[in-house]
């Protein structure tokens, strides 16, 4: 017997007020379509507790709701590049994830991670990369440049969606120009917002959620993440994902307990429970993205075993995006502003 089964038998069993871990709720504040049902099921069975799950669809919507309090969050999933952010401002609990039991499986190049070394803050969810998908039963040219969605060819004009994601969408621009994500070299930074400003009207739509539209075809190319271009392609298989030559933002989300949060002891559990690897496997199975736990390999589906997304090219160019200093995150927010009008 499994031992979340074995210990949902033994909670069955015991009188309520004697639950052999936990008992009460945990409030999830995540990604949208980024959490597996399944994995949330094995949780309140093996410890008794009601989970809840509110979403959002950027790093600034949730830096935003938290910082404005009232929430009722107990855990939120940041990206590397916000965490600094989040910490400085003392929004999450030094919760020493670390000090856990499961904390043995992290992967050591997850580790000593620069926005939260040695892990006291937070612990690793998935990691993956932005790029570009393309339908390549309407475009069979190069798929692996950003021009696909900043000078597109008249076969995707009017047929991309870029996913709204402000950091990812500037650095794509900077690294099409020419520069490094981060930048402060505001010639750069011009080109940058130029390429973006004349791109937008070849644009359909600038939406988060992907998995399901661009599978029915509304749309043909875009900007979005290798894990939800693999469960496109599992629905349409002729669209494919492009690493771009010109360099490729890579992500780590990470679990982290909110310093207001309301029920600590659970949270901590959750972390420790996506540390096991067989959990950590569930997450990826799901959404389709690499975690950060050794040993989960074992368990995940066979097609995700050197599916091309989850495969970076030799010579990759992909950048680890770090929190960009503040007057870069200033000059970089006017731009995003400017092209939301």
């Amino acid at each position: 017997m499994h031992r979340h089964v074995l210990t949902a038998a033994i909670l069955a069993l015991t009188p309520i007020g004697q639950a052999a871990h936990a008992a009460g709720e945990l409030h999830i504040y995540n990604w949208g379509n980024y959490t597996n049902p399944d994995l949330i099921k094995k949780f309140e069975q093996a410890y008794d507790v009601k989970v809840t799950i509110t979403d959002y669809d950027s790093n600034d919507t949730a830096l935003a709701k938290v910082k404005a309090g009232g929430h009722g969050f107990d855990i939120a999933v940041p990206s590397g590049n916000f965490m600094p952010l989040w910490i400085n401002d003392g929004l999450l609990l030094e919760s020493r994830p670390d000090q856990m039991a499961n904390f043995k499986n992290v992967d050591p190049k997850w580790v000593d991670v620069p926005y939260d070394p040695g892990r006291h803050y937070s612990v690793p969810w998935q990691w993956g990369v932005t790029g570009i998908t393309v339908d390549t039963a309407a475009y069979d040219g190069d798929i692996d440049t950003w021009g696909i969605i900043f000078d597109p060819p008249p076969e995707l004009k009017g047929k991309i969606n870029v996913v709204p994601e402000m950091n990812d969408v500037v650095a794509a621009a900077v690294m099409y120009v020419g520069g490094e994500p981060c930048t402060g070299d505001k010639a750069i930074l011009k080109k940058a917002r130029d390429v973006l400003v004349a791109a937008k009207p070849n644009w359909l739509s600038m939406e988060y959620t992907t998995v399901d539209t661009m599978s029915k075809g509304d749309f043909k190319a875009g900007s979005d993440w290798n894990g939800a271009a693999l469960r496109i392609r599992l629905k349409l298989p002729s669209v494919h994902f492009g690493f771009p030559k010109e360099g490729f933002p890579i992500f780590m989300d990470n679990a982290a307990i909110l310093k207001d949060a309301q029920n600590v002891e659970n949270a901590k559990l959750f972390l420790n429970f996506i540390m096991d690897p067989e959990n950590a496997a569930m997450l990826s199975a799901f959404a389709r993205y690499a975690n950060g736990i050794k040993g989960s390999e074992k368990f995940l589906p066979a097609d995700m075993i050197d599916a091309p997304e989850l495969t970076l090219p030799e010579g990759n160019k992909g950048r680890f995006v770090l929190a960009c200093p503040p007057e870069v995150n200033e000059l970089v927010t006017r731009i995003w502003t400017e092209i939301q009008k």
